[in-house]
């Protein structure tokens, strides 16, 4: 008898949660309780805690993953900005950098997998638009690839840290958000 896939969806909402909130430390006990379902449950559709966790990570490290839009050049990067900002530094995107970089080293190969699948892709695809942009004139040429990393590491950067530490972000994001995009501009303008 196969068990209904809302009840594999319950359990890995559940699981989410409790990880988020306690980390790899939670018991699946606690994500059984969670989702409503018998430990046995849990264990019908994950063989091992670590295999739930991995399916986790995998979901959580997806979040992340946001398009660039059409539009001129500083309008899409804007976008982009505010959008990829909210995911990784609003609460989901914080709970989940605290849940799953303790487990890398426990979870090599997931972690990179997760990467590939999660800020990897983002770096690719916003790199082959900065690419694009490069081959229009809109940005100066150079290495899109780099130029993607260091774009995306001035956008979380030390917001990040300050929000890991509950520290409140300061100004408004709009203007955050524009003012990392001009800057990035006037390093790569043509």
């Amino acid at each position: 008898m196969s068990l209904p896939v809302e009840s594999r969806a319950r359990v890995l909402r559940a699981a989410s949660q409790s990880f988020l909130h306690q980390g790899y430390r939670t018991s699946v006990d606690a994500i059984a309780r969670r989702a409503g379902v018998a430990k046995q449950t849990v264990y019908h559709h994950f063989p091992s805690k670590d295999r739930l966790f991995t399916e986790v990570a995998r979901e959580l490290a997806k979040g992340v993953l946001v398009e660039l839009e059409g539009g001129d050049l500083r309008t899409a990067l804007t976008r982009f900005a505010l959008a990829y900002r909210a995911r990784a530094l609003g609460a989901q995107g914080i709970a989940a950098f605290r849940t799953l970089v303790p487990e890398v080293p426990r979870f090599r190969r997931l972690a990179r997998t997760m990467y590939a699948e999660s800020a990897g892709r983002l770096t690719e695809h916003l790199a082959a638009y900065l690419r694009a942009a490069m081959a229009r004139g809109e940005l100066r040429p150079d290495d899109a690839e780099v130029a993607a990393e260091m774009f995306l590491g001035m956008l979380v950067g030390v917001d990040r840290v300050k929000r890991l530490f509950g520290m409140a972000p300061r100004g408004a994001e709009a203007e955050r958000a524009a003012r990392i995009v001009d800057c990035f501009l006037r390093a790569y303008s043509p």
